[in-house]
């Protein structure tokens, strides 16, 4: 999404006298601040910057994410609350329906002919778009990550032959820095990214709560030390503040594939 002049609020809105909880660059916007549902403040700009951003990154919901906050606002808040244009309201609701889309049907939009293509081989990059063999008159199969025509040998988990075919999560796991946990005990080289043992997406730690998280996609809650799903791990130590049954679990090289019922 390209700049915009910042939104102020009105007369019409609460506003109140506190900082802008979103405004990460500190950008310090002009507009009096208001509060969201779950309680925490926003300028119109800061919040729309923040949407625009979850929806970059796949998402079709709106999670609040301020830590230990996983409250869900409804997209007529956000309609709301961020001023939304009437083109920011066409974009929002066209890439949540989009995202929506891939996160229920593991879709991705064919890079020859761009109709949605559904993957069944959940264990191989290499997908046959049935369009473009069709119209091309030979087997078309393009790359699920780097969403180019496939190079190489198949079947293959971890990349095609492209140039710059990378898995950027998995080198986000590989590269995070560690954990600071300030309330667990005896916890050490704790990495403060993770995929979620159910459905694979990365899900971020700040340290300062307990051990356990709630992923905001599948909504599972588990162990962000040992990765086990929370009633695992508490089965020996209920505590959640307190050692896990087993060490720390290491970086994860492997993206876990989500086994919807």
């Amino acid at each position: 999404m390209n700049s915009k002049p910042e939104k102020c609020y009105d007369s019409t809105f609460q506003c109140v006298d506190e900082e802008d909880q979103f405004d990460f660059l500190c950008e310090d916007f002009a507009s009096r601040r208001a509060r969201m549902s779950c309680g925490h403040v926003v300028t119109p700009t800061s919040l729309t910057k923040y949407c625009e951003y979850l929806l970059e990154k796949g998402e079709s919901t709106f999670v609040c994410g301020q830590p230990g906050c996983t409250v869900e606002w409804p997209y007529e808040e956000v309609r709301k609350m961020a001023l939304l244009t009437p083109e920011e309201k066409e974009y929002f609701e066209n890439t949540m329906a989009v995202n929506a889309l891939k996160a229920c049907f593991d879709s991705k939009f064919c890079p020859g002919c761009k109709y949605s293509v559904t993957r069944k081989d959940v264990s191989n990059l290499s997908v046959r778009c049935q369009i473009c063999t069709a119209v091309k008159g030979r087997t078309f199969e393009f790359c699920w990550q780097c969403l180019r025509e496939w190079k190489g040998p198949q079947p293959r988990i971890d990349r095609c032959d492209n140039e710059g075919c990378t898995n950027d999560a998995l080198k986000t796991l590989r590269d995070c820095p560690y954990a600071k946990f300030e309330n667990v005990k005896g916890v050490t080289q704790c990495p403060s990214i993770r995929a979620c043992p159910t459905c694979g997406i990365l899900v971020e730690h700040t340290g300062k709560q307990c051990k356990n998280i709630t992923c905001r996609q599948c909504k599972v809650e588990f162990c962000f030390v040992c990765l086990k799903i929370t009633t695992e791990c508490r089965k020996v130590n209920p505590d959640y503040f307190g050692p896990c049954s087993t060490d720390v679990a290491p970086r994860q090289t492997s993206i876990p594939i989500w086994q919807r019922n």
